[in-house]
């Protein structure tokens, strides 16, 4: 008996992440006292497995999800059917085509990153051209277009920086924002290999700090960024 209350009394205080590197917990923990709120998700593969703002969605959280793979969006319209879920390419400009490199369908390392290629062992199956749109537009053309939003998560292998560097950070003013960052030197993603240098070094930690963000926490090859000032 005693056990297994023991059992129900950390199962209470126990919380269940369903990032692949538990950055999810990090930003319910920002988002504590946020029970509604606006959330971008670039790369967003899966509506549950390894995604970063179902736990946020959980909690009464809306937004927008895009991916590059039609069969994701299908997912996210099954199970995330609140959301507003997109599939397209996203880069720095819209109406641009680029060449996409894919694995295999549903695969979490197709990207747009000639050099991620380059530095894989593993070759891509196929090389297909798809128009790009902006993040600005997309946000334009949404039903969260006149929202704040609160979060964008980009993953989106090693094209992170070209998806934020025309971003209007002014007008959208968003409060969190969650980017990997790849080291194309380092073939592993293990901690005693990673570089606070090369973070700061990288063009993508510039960027956020020029638009007045600070970076909070780092997990594996995600980066958390926090907007000076942030009022929660």
């Amino acid at each position: 008996m005693i056990t297994k209350l023991k059992k129900i009394y950390y199962e209470k205080y126990t919380k269940k992440s369903y990032s692949i590197s538990n950055v999810d917990l990090i930003l319910e923990r920002i988002f504590l006292n946020n029970n509604k709120g606006v959330y971008v998700d670039i790369g967003c593969n899966h509506p549950i497995k390894y995604n970063n703002t179902y736990i946020l969605n959980k909690k009464g959280w809306t937004g927008i999800n895009i991916d590059l793979d039609e069969e994701s969006i299908k997912e996210f319209n099954k199970f995330r059917p609140n959301d507003e879920n997109i599939c397209t390419v996203v880069s720095d400009r819209s109406d641009e085509f680029k060449e996409i490199y894919i694995y295999h369908t549903r695969s979490t390392i197709n990207t747009l990153s000639k050099d991620l290629v380059n530095s894989r062992n593993k070759k891509p199956k196929q090389i297909l051209k798809k128009k790009t749109k902006s993040l600005n537009r997309i946000i334009e053309e949404s039903r969260f277009k006149d929202q704040k939003i609160n979060l964008i998560s980009i993953d989106v292998e090693n094209y992170e920086y070209e998806v934020l560097k025309n971003f209007n950070f002014k007008k959208h003013n968003v409060d969190v924002i969650v980017s990997e960052l790849h080291d194309l030197k380092q073939k592993k993603l293990e901690i005693t290999n990673q570089s606070l240098k090369f973070v700061t070094d990288n063009e993508l930690y510039k960027l956020m700090t020029t638009n007045d963000y600070k970076l909070v926490n780092w997990v594996h090859s995600d980066l958390v960024f926090v907007k000076n000032n942030i009022k929660l």
